[in-house]
């Protein structure tokens, strides 16, 4: 208790430093709208809202050209309030900005929302000055600023609605909260998932973010003790580390973050960046960040909406196996194409469930997971096949096709459905093939029965994955790397270093010509590879540099001055100094590496090694550091792993000493990263398990014996001297 004591304090302080408060911004309780008009459509529809919906506090109206507003008194600025306030809603032009922000400051003002644009977004450079002056003002401020480039926010519970859409104030106050970093987008989603049931805590539009931003918005919802879950559309993350210590202290308290990402494609990149100034990121290392934090990453907007409801049915897997009780076996047909696809699984009921569902079935089916049941009957006998589905210990989640009554058609009573969810502890979610309009006698139901009802096949698959996706990492502290330690690793070292941390290496000898590499091919024995050694080229495959299979010391000659032949006449001013003469290694060919990335840190990469391997595009990537378990399952989540469990007739390669490889590595890389920028062993053979000495390697007992370096191209720091 007492260890457990002293980390709640450490990362209070951690938070304290990390973030900057967003409270007067979304819970204000004095308020003043700078822009103050009866005819401008933001202030006057803002003004009305704050008003016709109940917030409580004290509105003051600024506008130098009004003496009274919707009748009430305009200040000529902030400086002439007889009070301060907590927060202001910055309502005008982008070059009026500055001197708001300024007698904001001077009055006392704790936030403002800034919603012009042109104040660092576009290329404009007027823009771009009003940027760099807006980041300068809020760095050496104790005024917090929302935006620019954004339309306010909803706080449903205070009534501070400073968004300007009349419709969504109407709304009652709910579970979910939202940050878009997109303005426009936020209503589109909202109106859409309000339709389906959702509601709201907060949400959230955070523009450029200068000041306040992403990270803060989120550590304030994480604690909001009304917010169970959270929903974000981001295109940048500009304060990664604050970000992930709110996404970390989310998951530890089991609230599920669900995210949509722009930057997939570098014409999305580029448009993240002109909009709002965001720099995207690289977005694989982005998707190893959402498994570390358990942040369930999205495809789609309408995606978005169907795990969000499906996590508002409050349940988590203990399991990825899901059990579909269905009536149209061309339904089940697609259950399975799209389970295959998606990943999902779907086991078989237990002879005991099949015997149970037996009487609940139209004459003549055979009882399987998906489950067709024939004739749709009443919602009492749809409830008793789910149940019996959910009592199947194979079974994790219950997903029910629900065909949707026609408006005024009797359909039975819902208390069937809302009973089966008291006989279980499992999910369970209705969900309809296809996308459709829904009626009121259709939300009704969705209501009475107590549980999720989504929409599409694919998307309920998706959307239950997130729910495993969230449930297998929920409650888990993320490990963070350490600061890099120094290091004296060094070209020369490279090769023990690595043997030191248990990554073998081929035989090998450096040669400085033809006649020492037929010499050095000798002593190690044929076959032999050679290659050639050259401080101006980074891929040897890719310029001819390498020849394999070399059967004896002539082959070995003849190689070697092919090789510088064809090398001096593609490249004349390419510096050779040598060649590298190896023993031949067979084996499964895969690919490990090391990076850091700017944003989130150290990672590590597993994958389909060779020289095809970015045409082959079988990786996975994970921040580091890493356990045993988190390797095994990034192993498991690429087609590597068939070749490796002996695909098509042949021999089982040695997995665990790829395994062992990749820690390993994962290890040397934060040792080393003060020096070494980036490592990549490719290929990395996987011998295979055959029994013989040679494919076990000299000490089978060691590890990473059974996976051998063959290749290794290191990128170091800046400073460090490759030769």
């Amino acid at each position: 208790m007492q260890a457990r004591e002293r980390d709640v304090a450490g990362t209070q302080a951690t938070s304290v430093s990390l973030f900057r408060s967003v409270a007067t911004t979304l819970a204000g309780k004095s308020l003043a709208i700078v822009g103050a008009s009866e005819r401008a459509r933001w202030p006057s529809e803002i003004f009305r809202n704050l008003r016709e919906f109940g917030y409580p506090g004290q509105i003051a109206l600024v506008n130098p050209r009004q003496k009274e507003v919707f009748g009430q008194r305009c200040f000529p600025s902030l400086r002439d309030l007889p009070e301060p306030v907590d927060h202001a809603l910055v309502i005008v032009p982008a070059p009026a900005v500055a001197d708001v922000l300024t007698a904001a400051e001077e009055r006392g003002v704790g936030s403002a929302t800034v919603y012009a644009s042109m104040l660092g977004d576009g290329d404009a450079p007027e823009s771009k000055a009003r940027g760099t002056w807006l980041e300068q003002f809020t760095a050496k401020s104790r005024l917090r600023v929302a935006g620019p480039n954004c339309m306010g926010a909803y706080s449903y519970r205070e009534r501070l609605f400073g968004y300007p859409n009349t419709d969504l104030c109407r709304l009652a106050p709910g579970s979910v909260a939202c940050i878009f970093q997109s303005g426009g987008l936020l209503q589109f989603w909202m109106k859409a998932a309000a339709e389906r049931g959702l509601r709201y805590s907060y949400c959230i539009t955070s523009g450029n973010e200068p000041d306040l931003g992403l990270a803060d918005y989120l550590n304030f919802v994480v604690d909001d003790p009304h917010t169970r879950q959270i929903v974000l559309f981001v295109e940048g993350i500009r304060r990664p580390q604050a970000f992930m210590h709110a996404a970390g202290r989310a998951l530890a308290l089991g609230k599920p973050i669900l995210a949509i990402k722009t930057g997939a494609t570098v014409q999305s990149q580029a448009a993240s960046q002109s909009h709002t100034g965001a720099i995207a990121g690289d977005y694989a290392a982005y998707l190893a960040m959402c498994e570390r934090y358990g942040i369930v990453n999205h495809r789609s907007l309408d995606d978005l909406i169907e795990t969000a409801l499906a996590f508002e049915g409050g349940r988590s897997p203990k399991g990825p196996r899901i059990g579909f009780v269905t009536n149209s076996g061309a339904t089940v047909d697609l259950l399975y194409d799209y389970a295959e696809a998606e990943g999902a699984t779907i086991p078989d009921f237990t002879e005991e469930t099949k015997a149970a569902l037996l009487p609940l079935m139209q004459a003549g089916i055979t009882p399987r997971n998906p489950l067709d049941v024939g004739i749709p009957s009443t919602l009492e006998v749809a409830a008793k096949q789910c149940e019996s589905a959910a009592r199947d210990p194979n079974i994790d989640m219950v997903a029910w096709t629900s065909p949707m009554p026609r408006t005024g058609e009797p359909w039975g009573d819902a208390a069937a459905l809302r009973q089966l969810l008291d006989k279980t502890d499992k999910p369970i979610v209705a969900f309809g093939r296809v996308i459709q309009q829904l009626s009121d006698e259709q939300l009704a139901l969705h209501k009475a029965a107590g549980f999720p009802f989504l929409q599409g096949i694919e998307p309920t698959i998706r959307a239950l994955g997130g729910l495993w996706f969230h449930a297998a990492r929920r409650g888990r502290l993320p490990a963070t790397p350490a600061p890099a330690p120094p290091s004296d690793v060094s070209p020369a070292t490279l090769q023990a270093t690595l043997a030191r941390y248990g990554i073998a290496l081929p035989e090998s000898e450096a040669v400085a010509n033809a006649f020492e590499a037929a010499n050095a091919a000798e002593r190690i024995g044929f076959p032999v590879a050679l290659k050639i050694r050259s401080r101006d080229i980074l891929h040897k495959t890719e310029v001819g540099g390498v020849a394999l299979d070399l059967q004896n010391g002539d082959a070995v000659k003849a190689a070697a001055e092919e090789l510088t032949a064809s090398i001096r006449a593609a490249q004349p001013s390419v510096r050779i100094d040598g060649f590298l003469v190896q023993e031949m290694v067979d084996g499964v060919e895969a690919i490990v590496g090391g990076r850091s990335d700017p944003f989130y840190g150290p990672l590590l990469l597993i994958g389909s090694g060779g020289v095809l391997v970015e045409l082959v595009n079988d990786a996975a990537l994970r921040l580091l550091p890493v356990c045993p378990e988190e390797v095994a399952a990034m192993i498991d989540d690429l087609r590597l792993a068939r070749r490796l469990s002996g695909f098509r007739g042949g021999l089982a390669a040695d997995r665990a000493a790829l395994e062992a490889a990749a820690l390993a590595l994962g290890r040397f890389f934060l040792d080393h990263r003060a020096r070494v920028k980036e490592i990549e062993i490719n290929p990395l053979i996987v011998r295979s398990i055959d029994g013989s000495p040679r494919a076990a390697g000299p000490d089978p007992a060691k590890p990473g014996v059974g996976a051998i370096a063959v290749d290794v191209r290191v990128l170091w720091q800046e400073g460090v001297k490759e030769a």
